[in-house]
């Protein structure tokens, strides 16, 4: 069982996360990202996630995160369109088709069921 723990997410150093050149719409966004707990069954992943700018598609799991830094539109694909930024909450449903038009480089902590 993984103890207790505390990280300050703004200065968490994160990996590499190669996108996958099909979801690409436009710019050179990079993704970097760090597992910072996984459930024993690999259901619930929880982390620390950031985008460069750019615009991407993706199709979401369900999801709760938070913005840290940066902003970026969501579209969600026959649903809302979300602004995010700084403070802000968002949740997204497993198999939303979604469009992230990232405007500055977004960080977020993230919960996700899988």
């Amino acid at each position: 069982m993984t103890p207790s723990f505390a990280l300050h997410v703004p200065d968490a150093e994160l990996e590499p996360e190669p996108l996958d050149p099909g979801q690409i719409v436009s710019g050179t966004p990079e993704v970097t990202g760090k597992v910072v707990w996984e459930s024993s069954d690999g259901r619930q992943v929880r982390g620390i996630w950031q985008i460069t700018p750019g615009v991407v598609t993706d199709t979401e799991a369900d999801e709760l995160f938070v913005v840290i830094s940066g902003s970026a539109t969501v579209e969600v694909q026959g649903g809302p369109t979300l602004s995010v930024g700084p403070g802000d909450m968002a949740v997204l449903r497993a198999g939303d088709r979604t469009t992230w038009t990232v405007h500055e480089t977004l960080r977020k902590a993230y919960a996700i069921t899988l």
